[in-house]
């Protein structure tokens, strides 16, 4: 009972003249259905529910979700039913529960469909009441606390899906404790060696920087002082671990050189000191161009507001300072559990109102992409951390990633002005359209109701939400297109029969012929006639009646058996030669190089040898451009023949017993053949494979590398 005295005590300490008959009704309810059921670390299932529940209540959250934090596990282990816990506990707790419970396991290694659409009941469940998260960062955060006690393949999954998924979902929430420690968890077992580095580096440099810390801090109450500044207080604490690591990464320096592995945060009592406060620092030391960020005046989506700056410090250390009052604190550290809006007798703030919205939006964004691969690259994208703070014209300030276009502005404004966006200025001044965009910029969209989106916008844009909305744009036009010509193809074939689509309908005849055709509706049938999903001898034959169709086929099947012999022939009479066209050429010895192997689709050089013929390159072949560029001639593609064609791929995986296996599955369903593969585990336990195999052409292995990059496993494929 001591877990639960402990979590009544503390709901009991901000839930003033709150009844939590619920709190003990449901411990007893979870004490009867769960007995002495294990976790999947061995501690008692029941200890984990308090666990999660006390996490809420330290969150300061009503006590609904409090209640359903120590439930949350009885529908997923199936020892209640969503009736039973509607009249138990009423229908808002069930709820939360039930919206916890829809993301089944989600298991890295699963099938992509499958994981795609756990994430995608999630993202519903998140929509439709924000409690619903919650209870879910307080699960995953008792989990990845208890980590090393389960097999390492599990922990490596929960900890990827932490760091791409329930991290980013809580810095989105503006709960930064729970996103450092949700990083710091997922970097510990994704990383275990660089992880184990950085510790031991921190822990023995600790006294070193405790020393500096005071050191700053004196020197701001001091000049502060002097100023008629006077903060409430000046926290001095060292970064967390993997945004440390993060800077090692992106900077690619060592440790030795990162100065600023110590944040220092000023609490001030006004908004008015927050910027005379800037004005001290920067008097003080040299503020670093490009890292003074106003988050005051242009709060981030999930309400943040702090001025942050970088300085070369003492010692010519360059230290990070943030800037804020008592009540911007309170929002940073908590995120929205700061001002509730599910509390008693509390209406929703601005604030929150905004934060839910943008969140309903995320949601809505995410439900109208149906492929699996894209749906989570889509996830990944919008969930990103922003490093632009751009502006409309009126002042909203509009988050986007680092190299983000003006498009990517319009469509963060709305899909609307992103389709019929035709030009934009930028601090008054028109600019291309693939400019890259900084924090401050001021963007003004122009508009023509005749614009649409263009392909080639695809190639420019950063954001996943555009690229969601203008692929969206282009498979509408392309269905369109495709009905409007599979109507008048059909049209034109049926007239043929002297029957008319109107007749097929009223006939009953349309209902065989989409079954034959294996189509669900006229207009499935007409987009992929308009599309070449179903060709016009299809059309035809399924058209014919059925006494002709038989003799139909017959002719078909000996025509084809006389076209497969002839060819036959041809092979065996013909010597194999590759299908490439010489500049004013012709009958020369020509080889492919088997440095760069080139495939039907790349850019191509010939460079002539001596007494070998020609041996053909790819253009951006290294070893092609060291040679005499008298002797390069040019080539192409005759597309003559379909031969196959040998390319070597290099892939980065996570380590598992079954890798090899789910990787020549992949290249083989994509009608490739495997010639040679050979692998290494690296000391990151990450799995290098090198293959070489055969394909067509370019658009086959460009197909197949996308999928292979789909893999939740796969880091990285790039060709050799």
């Amino acid at each position: 009972m001591t877990n639960i005295n402990n979590l009544l005590s503390l709901t009991a300490g901000y839930l003033h003249d709150v009844d939590l008959t619920p709190l003990k009704n449901a411990y007893a309810f979870i004490c009867e259905r769960h007995g002495d059921q294990k976790h999947a670390s061995g501690e008692p299932y029941i200890q984990h529910l308090v666990e999660v529940a006390s996490s809420l209540a330290a969150m300061k959250l009503d006590l609904d979700t409090v209640v359903a934090g120590l439930l949350h596990g009885t529908l997923k282990e199936e020892v209640a039913t969503l009736a039973e816990l509607e009249k138990k506990f009423g229908q808002d707790v069930a709820h939360i529960v039930d919206g916890a419970t829809r993301i089944t396991h989600v298991r890295y290694n699963s099938k992509l469909a499958h994981q795609a659409e756990n994430i995608r009941k999630l993202l519903l469940a998140i929509g439709a009441d924000i409690r619903v998260l919650l209870v879910k960062l307080a699960d995953r955060l008792q989990d990845m606390l208890i980590m090393d006690s389960v097999d390492e393949e599990i922990r490596r999954h929960k900890a990827r899906e932490t760091m791409d998924l329930y991290a980013p979902l809580a810095s989105r929430l503006g709960i930064e404790w729970l996103k450092r420690e949700l990083e710091d968890l997922a970097f510990k077992y994704l990383f275990p060696a660089e992880y184990e580095d950085l510790t031991r580096h921190l822990e023995s440099t600790f006294e070193e920087r405790q020393a500096y810390v005071t050191e700053v801090i004196n020197i701001l109450y001091d000049k502060l002082k002097h100023n008629r500044v006077y903060p409430v207080r000046i926290i001095g604490r060292p970064k967390h671990i993997y945004s440390i690591y993060k800077k090692l990464v992106v900077q690619k320096i060592p440790l030795e050189r990162v100065y600023d592995k110590v944040a220092f945060r000023i609490i001030v009592r006004t908004v008015k000191e927050c910027y005379e406060t800037l004005g001290t620092v920067h008097g003080e030391w040299t503020p670093v161009p490009g890292r003074i960020k106003d988050f005051v005046s242009a709060p981030k989506s999930n309400n943040y507001q702090s001025l942050h700056t970088t300085v070369a410090g003492p010692h010519g250390h360059f230290i990070e300072i943030q800037i804020r009052t008592e009540e911007m604190d309170k929002v940073a550290q908590e995120g929205v559990a700061a001002h509730w809006a599910y509390k008693e007798g509390q209406k929703i703030s601005g604030s929150d109102a905004r934060l839910f919205q943008d969140l309903k939006k995320l949601v809505q964004t995410l439900q109208d992409v149906e492929d699996p691969g894209e749906f989570m690259e889509s996830v990944r994208g919008e969930l990103f951390e922003p490093d632009v703070y751009a502006l409309t014209p009126t002042g909203e300030v509009r988050e986007l990633p680092r190299g983000s276009t003006p498009i990517d502005f319009a469509y963060a404004i709305h899909t609307a002005v992103g389709d019929t966006c035709v030009g934009a200025k930028v601090n008054g001044q028109m600019v291309q359209l693939k400019q890259e965009l900084q924090s401050g910029d001021i963007v003004e969209i122009l508009t023509k109701k005749e614009q649409h989106p263009k392909r080639a916008w695809l190639q420019i844009v950063k954001t996943s939400r555009a690229k969601t909305r203008i692929r969206q744009w282009l498979r509408r036009e392309e269905r369109e297109r495709s009905l409007k010509l599979g109507r008048e193809i059909c049209e034109k074939e049926l007239r043929k029969y002297n029957i008319s689509i109107r007749g097929l309908v009223k006939g009953g005849h349309l209902r065989l012929l989409l079954k034959d055709l294996r189509c669900i509706s006229l207009d499935d049938l007409m987009i992929k006639v308009g599309s070449g999903g179903i060709t016009i001898p299809q059309l035809v034959r399924s058209l014919q009646p059925e006494e002709f169709r038989e003799a139909e086929e017959k002719r078909r099947e000996a025509e084809m058996l006389e076209r497969t012999r002839r060819a036959e022939e041809n092979r065996a009479q013909t010597p194999a030669k590759e299908s490439i066209d010489i500049d004013g050429v012709d009958d020369m010895l020509v080889k492919i190089s088997q440095c760069c192997r080139p495939i039907p689709g790349d850019n191509i050089m010939g460079f002539i040898t001596t007494g070998s013929g020609i041996s053909i390159h790819r253009a951006d072949c290294p070893n092609l451009r060291a040679t005499d560029p008298s002797r390069w001639i040019d080539v192409s593609w005759s597309g003559a023949l379909k031969t196959t064609h040998r390319t070597e791929l290099f892939i980065k995986a996570e380590n598992r017993k079954s890798i090899l296996a789910e990787v020549s599955g992949t290249i083989s369903s994509d009608d490739a053949d495997i010639v040679e593969l050979t692998a290494r585990t690296n000391v990151e336990n990450i799995a290098e494979i090198k293959v070489v195999i055969e394909i067509v052409d370019l658009k086959q292995l460009q197909i197949l590398q996308q999928h292979l990059q789909q893999m939740p496993e796969v880091i990285e494929v790039r060709r050799v």
